[in-house]
């Protein structure tokens, strides 16, 4: 009986089929033929897949090569011109008051030697953190120093998370500077047109009518709708210094030399230097600009991108300054738009322009420093996590509010850019890629050598100088200001 009732279970389960499968009922010896059999036909499929698996995956591989370094070699200098010049090159009139038309010259391209050589530091540092970690194949500015820190000698590993939190700390209080400086400049330059034509409103008034054209573009969380503004930032901008240039040169015979100041020294050079370094403020691309080319090799050869396109940076952050200061001399203004006569039609037309070129790099470096910020926010909130687009929008909205707050109290745009300049970018160009270089050095055997050494410790001191001084003068400035 229970023969029969298990012979009727199993035709049920042949019939109906159980868990959605059909059951084949053989033989033990045809089905062990039939797994013989399979087993064969598996083995001989077995490289075949294994050959289209390699194929498919080196495809996959060559095709992320492509895409990933797919930038020309021209392409890289526009993108690193772009993220070096921006305010700080209208801010070259101020920066030779301070440093002196002959000490200012000099002092530049020691300034820009400095700067490549620093940069090429930090390349080393990530080349070395990518070889040495498996799967990686590129690390931007704070996982650089991080990993370095991380493959470190022993005492130094536990700093790794530390060192990675103070770079984007001060990645982030950069970009917040040049948020918070565009809106002085956009500002102070519509005041002057808007007060020439009898529009009689107060600055503070004037800032808070651009905060709202200024805040829609910002509440974007997606580049792709922001990234169209920079062409025409760039061609304003571009506009706006030729135009600037122009006028100064057709206002008459240039004042003589002797009438303008060749050195200078302790407080106007310690601003110098400050400005200096806030000009030359496209570190940060430097990493992601030689991973998306092409051939990253020509990113710093002898005339590779990042030595042709320095000195061509440098040679016009001279020719501005020398020419902005031997026209106006100590009243050059933070920018030198606000010097020019605010009467003539032209002079309204360069001045809202100029504006109108930082307005539109506004959303572009704010989204910048939300990419730094918002990560780790996410990480912390679990709110973030449930809704990211309102809880981002709502962090970007009181961002946008804060540049404009802390843009209303500063009182004089040069020293704010002299101020974020010296504390920060001193740190993020000098400080952080020397230390870089010791870690790296200290893992190889005699890798620390005397001259290497003594040149290092020569970057800090001056890189320790500038920050102290700027920094300490130009919140005594400020202070000054409001007193």
């Amino acid at each position: 009986m229970d023969a029969e009732t298990q012979q009727r279970n199993q035709q049920k389960a042949i019939e109906a089929g159980e868990m959605g499968r059909v059951l084949n009922i053989t033989n033990p010896k045809e089905q062990q033929l039939q797994q013989s059999q399979q087993q064969q036909q598996q083995q001989l499929e077995q490289p075949q897949q294994s050959e289209k698996q390699a194929a498919a995956a080196g495809d996959v591989e060559e095709g992320a090569t492509k895409r990933r370094h797919a930038t020309s070699v021209l392409e890289a200098s526009v993108h690193l011109f772009k993220g070096s010049v921006g305010a700080g090159l209208f801010a070259m009139g101020d920066c030779f008051k301070n440093g002196g038309l002959l000490g200012s010259t000099l002092l530049l391209p020691v300034i820009a030697v400095m700067c490549v050589h620093c940069e090429r530091l930090l390349i080393k540092g990530s080349l070395v953190a990518v070889s040495k970690t498996p799967g990686a194949t590129f690390y931007d500015y704070p996982d650089t120093v991080e990993k370095c820190f991380e493959y470190g000698p022993r005492p130094l590993r536990c700093m790794s998370r530390a060192m990675k939190l103070i770079v984007e700390m001060f990645l982030c209080v950069t970009q917040f500077g040049f948020c918070a400086i565009y809106f002085v400049f956009i500002t102070e330059n519509l005041y002057q047109v808007l007060q020439q034509n009898g529009v009689d409103i107060s600055m503070s008034m004037v800032m808070l009518i651009t905060l709202l054209p200024a805040m829609i573009p910002s509440l974007m969380t997606n580049l792709k709708y922001i990234s169209p503004v920079s062409m025409v930032a760039n061609f304003a901008l571009l506009f706006g210094l030729i135009a600037t240039l122009t006028i100064a040169f057709s206002e008459g015979p240039m004042p003589s030399i002797t009438e303008r100041n060749l050195f200078t020294g302790g407080t106007q050079l310690s601003l110098f230097f400050g400005t200096a370094l806030f000009s030359y403020e496209g570190i940060a691309l430097v990493l992601p600009l030689r991973n998306s080319m092409r051939d990253p090799e020509k990113f710093t050869n002898r005339f590779g991108v990042l030595n042709v396109t320095m000195v061509l940076i440098t040679a016009l952050f001279i020719f501005t300054g020398f020419v902005s200061y031997m026209r106006w001399g100590d009243d050059v203004a933070g920018s030198i738009t606000l010097n020019l006569e605010v009467e003539e039609v032209m002079s309204q037309v360069v001045k809202i322009v100029a504006a109108l070129g930082v307005f539109f790099g506004y959303p572009i470096q704010f989204f910048v420093m939300m990419k730094i910020l918002w990560p780790p926010f996410k990480r912390s909130y679990n709110c973030a996590q449930k809704n990211p687009i309102t809880i981002q929008v709502i962090l970007r909205f009181f961002m946008v509010m804060l540049t404009f707050g802390v843009a209303l109290v500063v009182p004089e745009l040069s020293l704010f850019i002299s101020l974020i300049g010296a504390l920060c970018s001193t740190s993020l160009a000098f400080v952080i890629p020397v230390l870089i270089d010791f870690v790296i050095r200290a893992q190889e055997p005699k890798g620390l050598g005397t001259l290497v050494y003594l040149k290092n410790i020569a970057i800090l001191i001056i890189a320790l100088l500038g920050i102290v001084t700027g920094t300490y003068q130009s919140i005594v400035e400020i202070i000054n200001k409001f007193v």
